[in-house]
């Protein structure tokens, strides 16, 4: 794993992958996946209701990027169970970050943010 977050409970672990098949470095096109495993460590469960990313390549340059659910669900998490999904990103430098949140509700209601730390993209042998 590459990194990993609790917040309110919830463990939130990521793994990143360089996808050297969808890139195409000549052109500045450089293409990630990431897996992400949230675990519910609370004695309810909670429903994921949003995401927020911050995705930063090389060059500083910054986009956000918001809307419901993860990969088109909005998950409940049961106490002690975990939730996994990939997605990924396109980054025009062989070195980025992520950072963000999900906005989470539990059974009462009560909405919280669990922050995602952030994570390193990197193409291999690019950080030395």
């Amino acid at each position: 794993m590459d990194s990993t977050e609790f917040s309110r409970n919830i463990e939130i672990d990521v793994a990143t992958a360089y996808l050297p098949e969808q890139s195409e470095p000549e052109a500045h096109r450089f293409v990630f996946s990431y897996r992400i495993k949230i675990t519910n460590h609370n004695a309810e469960s909670v429903q994921l209701l949003s995401r927020k990313w911050r995705i930063t390549d090389g060059n500083e340059h910054v986009q956000e990027v918001q809307g419901e659910g993860v990969v088109g669900e909005k998950p409940v998490i049961e106490p002690g169970q975990s939730y996994e999904y990939t997605s990924g990103t396109v980054l025009a430098t062989e070195v980025g970050s992520m950072e963000g949140s999900y906005q989470m509700t539990t059974t009462d209601e009560l909405e919280f943010e669990a922050p995602i730390s952030p994570f390193t993209l990197a193409q291999p042998n690019a950080l030395h």
